[in-house]
């Protein structure tokens, strides 16, 4: 590194006038009665230095097809305080020993080596790296670090607000906040746990300091909160964020299906009906975000297109995982174990012999994008926005985000329980109604049933062939109609687990919410469950619940809509059976004297076969 020699020269000429900063970089000492200089203004001088004075980079780091590879991301830890459905199950994952984890020490020792060959920029992950207990020494620690110009952090927000101020005086200069849904009963239903108000609160606290953009991760996923993004788009408008929407991408615990992801092109289109103003900004070198921004707006989208547009072949991020594994690739399955090096005594040149090896053997590209990726899949149609009967009022959008970044949304945005606990009479829909009659659920009367109305009816069975074999209807000659459908189940819990649902006691948290959105998501899969269902498009889905004192009962009512050839009452009773699976799930732990019963139709209309409505 003959260049390094020069970068001391001029820091000793320099030291008579300003004192220098971790990387070399001369900052000049604040002399009174002279305005001070912005934080802003201090970091930019201090990265005009760096790019006047930067070292040659190392062959080390530069792989066979020239990608130089300046940017690592460390994982400080395994564990993560969140259970994401499309990152791990429930029950977690295997942990590696403490004593298999890198050290603070080692981790320290391996920034030092990178940085000195040409890393310039170090992002901290997890797991979810806020949980681990020196993560503000590391940061310190890493600030120290002549060269390295920016230290970011990957958070899932949880114990933001309450680190930042710290994180920030250590020297963290970029964030990255991960969040899936504006909607609070929607993020305890896809974490698997509470604390959406938490990370909403490290959003502000983040803005609040003068992190600019604050960047906001959001992994799109067909038939769960691919109806948000002109919602996530609109906080744009009036905050400093960058929220990034990423595609849905394949890892070993998430059960990844193509049909699960939403393309760029379709999520550009999406915004574009919206807002056909939106611009596209210059792409940064090795950025791995299309961003765009809308006129007018403080801040901007990005799209990070892992799946159907990689970006391989500006790659220039390197792994080092909590166990101290080098990974040249996230989506490579090879890794060399840094750690067991270190701990042989291996020195400072055969450990750069070893990444060299590595880096050198990245390939072009990753290899395992499905081509069928090339196609966008076909939209899965959800306009139902999850709107909560007795949790949220129907307000604007903007509007009750704007309650929140006042500063105030904390104290008006009681939890969810807390509003419930209080009422005597709990139900919950998925979709507010005006005319709604709140006591509509005759599954939980017991009626007889009685069909009325002509009910035409086969005198075979329409899904067997003539051979007796399984088979799909054919339903390109039907014409297309409006289908509706209305079913219903009751969930008998007992008097101990209905008062806990009632009063919104369980450890698991929300019953009747996470069961409502259960529902919702059945609906919408139910030819991934129903073997020979045809796959419809909703136009709309409502699932309703209601506890019935006099039984300990929750009544459930399910209706689905469309318009196409066939119907949609598999869909409705897939609702109320996955929804009352839910509510026994969610109460297992407490009695498994649970009784799920009375699932049925109630009402279908639209096809050939008539209408039908139980009396």
């Amino acid at each position: 590194m003959a260049a390094r020699p020069v970068s001391r020269m001029l820091q000793r000429v320099l030291r008579s006038s300003v004192r220098r900063c971790s990387s070399g970089a001369p900052v000049t000492q604040h002399r009174p009665g002279e305005p001070s200089r912005t934080a802003a203004e201090e970091l930019s001088r201090r990265r005009q230095f760096l790019r006047e004075h930067a070292v040659p980079f190392s062959a080390f780091l530069t792989d066979s097809f020239g990608r130089q590879h300046s940017y690592l991301r460390i994982s400080l830890t395994e564990k993560c305080n969140l259970r994401c459905q499309y990152c791990m199950p429930e029950e977690g994952v295997p942990l590696t020993p403490k004593a298999d984890l890198l050290t603070t020490e080692e981790i320290l020792t391996l920034a030092r080596l990178f940085v000195k060959e040409g890393v310039d920029k170090i992002r901290l992950t997890g797991g979810e790296p806020l949980i681990r207990p020196d993560v503000v020494d590391i940061v310190a620690q890493l600030h120290r670090l002549e060269g390295l110009r920016t230290i970011g952090i990957t958070t899932n927000g949880i114990n933001l607000a309450r680190l930042l101020p710290q994180l920030q005086k250590a020297g963290l200069s970029a964030i990255n906040i991960s969040l899936d849904t504006l909607v609070p009963a929607k993020f305890e239903f896809i974490v698997r746990r509470k604390g959406f108000h938490k990370v909403m609160e490290g959003i502000h606290k983040a803005i609040e300091l003068g992190y600019s953009p604050v960047k906001v991760n959001c992994v799109v996923m067909r038939g769960l909160n691919e109806d948000e993004l002109l919602n996530f788009v609109a906080l744009t408008k009036g905050l400093p964020l960058d929220v990034r929407f990423i595609e849905y991408m394949p890892f070993d615990g998430n059960k990844w299906n193509f049909k699960k992801m939403v393309s760029y092109k379709e999520m550009l289109d999406t915004l574009q009906q919206q807002w056909p103003e939106l611009e596209k900004l210059p792409e940064e070198e090795s950025s791995t975000a299309k961003a765009f921004k809308i006129p007018g707006f403080r801040g901007q989208v990005s799209f990070i297109t892992s799946m159907s547009e990689h970006f391989c072949g500006t790659c220039n991020r390197l792994r080092i995982t909590a166990d101290g594994n080098l990974k040249v690739c996230l989506f490579g399955s090879s890794e060399v174990s840094l750690r067991d090096h270190l701990r042989a005594g291996a020195s400072e040149e055969e450990l750069l012999r070893i990444i060299g090896a590595a880096v050198g053997r990245k390939k072009r590209q990753h290899a395992e994008l499905p081509l069928m990726l090339q196609d966008s899949p076909p939209a899965i149609s959800s306009q139902d926005p999850f709107h909560v009967q007795g949790i949220r009022h129907r307000v604007s959008f903007s509007n009750r985000m704007s309650t929140w970044w006042k500063g105030c949304w904390v104290s008006r945005t009681p939890p969810l329980g807390q509003r419930w606990s209080n009422s005597p009479q709990r139900h919950c829909s998925s979709h507010l109604d005006s005319d709604a009659n709140p006591k509509c659920l005759s599954a939980v009367s017991g009626a007889p049933a009685t069909p009325s109305g002509p009910l035409p009816t086969s005198d075979h069975l329409t899904h067997v062939d003539t051979e007796g074999r399984a088979a799909m209807v054919d339903v390109g000659g039907k014409p297309d109609t409006e289908r509706v459908a209305v079913a219903s189940a009751v969930v008998l819990l007992g008097p101990v687990a209905f008062k806990l649902v009632q009063e919104n006691q369980l450890k698991k948290g929300d019953a009747l919410v996470v069961a409502q959105l259960a529902g919702v998501q059945a609906a919408k899969l139910t030819s991934q469950l129903i073997p020979l269902c045809h796959h419809v498009a909703l136009s709309h889905v409502q699932v309703r619940l209601e506890l019935d004192a006099a039984r300990h009962a929750v009544g459930i009512r399910a209706s689905c809509r469309a318009w196409g050839p066939t119907g949609v009452e598999m869909e409705a009773l897939t609702a109320a059976a996955v929804a009352a699976l839910t509510l026994y799930d969610m109460c297992k732990a407490v009695s498994r004297d649970i009784v799920l019963g009375e699932i049925k139709l109630l009402s279908k209309t639209g096809g050939q076969r008539g209408d039908f409505h139980r009396t």
